[in-house]
């Protein structure tokens, strides 16, 4: 078994489309990893230029916010979900 990741509708034209996918990983890291070698151009939608999660995409592991927990070495397992949520503003 692998770990569900939720694609969000702006990043789906990335994924052809599909609104989630499974992939086998280790921890958040290894994940956006393999989702970039799958899907072209995924990884720099998420991590910016030095390593880290950018500050207007939220992830989150069975519901947990990974800035509250390791960040991208956050430990993923076999039945896992990923949710991508990009932050919404407006006034």
């Amino acid at each position: 078994m692998s770990v569900l990741v939720r694609i969000p509708t702006p990043l789906r034209r990335m994924t052809n489309g599909l609104d989630k996918v499974e992939m086998e990983s280790s921890n958040l890291s290894e994940l956006v990893e393999k989702l970039d070698t799958e899907y072209p151009g995924f990884k720099e939608r998420l991590v910016d230029e030095n390593g880290e999660l950018r500050y207007f995409v939220n992830v989150y592991v069975n519901g947990e916010d990974v800035r509250f927990l390791k960040g991208l070495e956050t430990s993923t397992d076999s039945g896992d979900e990923v949710s991508i949520v990009p932050a919404v503003a407006g006034g």
